[in-house]
């Protein structure tokens, strides 16, 4: 089964491509290939740090929050012989 792809175009500074290149001969693929996959991985952590957003704004919604002086309580007294409790 053959997948529909689509030719992208995009203008790189040289010391970028020629690293693209580098990799390419040392794993013994493509420079399509080594592009896919950078393309892809690129993608797969932006669809995460979107859904960690949305998580982290719903929360917000919800009034799941830790006030400010709480947090910086905390991170006060991380040097302390008596750290306090992570804030939950």
């Amino acid at each position: 089964m053959t997948s529909t792809t689509k030719v992208l175009t995009a203008h790189v500074p040289l010391p970028l491509a020629d690293k693209v290149d580098q990799v390419a001969s040392r794993l013994e693929r493509s420079r399509g290939w080594i592009i896919k996959q950078a393309l892809s991985a690129w993608i797969a952590q932006e669809e995460e740090r979107d859904r960690l957003t949305q998580e982290a704004l719903a929360d917000v919604d919800a009034g799941h929050v830790i006030d400010h002086q709480t947090v910086q309580a905390w991170a006060e007294s991380l040097g302390t012989d008596r750290p306090l409790p992570v804030p939950r």
